[in-house]
């Protein structure tokens, strides 16, 4: 069996019939009193909507500058902190150099107390 091809006047008579369908439609929702206020209550969301994501973009960027802020406190007390263990690093440098002195004046002393008493002997 054959399938059943449309003509052209057919195809073009079922498109001239749908668009008169859709024309009729559109028509309709025009002519419907409810429409406006639907209009209105669209536009009403759309600018709630609007609000709601402005609100959200300041709210995302008020926690950016306070994740920011907080980053640079972090910083800010970790070099700190690193000066701080540097200066007490650099301070027992100095203590255990001070103490390496002393330690090296005293054995001096000592030792030449020794030659002191071996030269009185002689």
């Amino acid at each position: 069996m054959k399938k059943h091809e449309p003509s052209f006047a057919e195809r073009q008579q079922a498109s001239s019939k749908a668009k008169q369908t859709l024309l009729e439609k559109a028509k309709a929702r025009a002519a419907d009193p409810n429409a406006a206020k639907r209009k209105e209550a669209q536009r009403q969301a759309a600018e709630k909507r609007a609000a709601r994501a402005e609100a959200n973009k300041a709210a995302q960027r008020a926690e950016k500058l306070r994740k920011a802020e907080v980053r640079a406190k972090q910083e800010a007390e970790r070099l700190a902190a690193l000066k701080a263990e540097r200066e007490r690093e650099e301070e027992e440098k100095l203590a255990a150099e001070k103490a390496r002195i002393e330690l090296e004046a005293a054995q001096k002393a000592k030792r030449d107390a020794r030659y002191a008493a071996r030269k009185a002997r002689r």
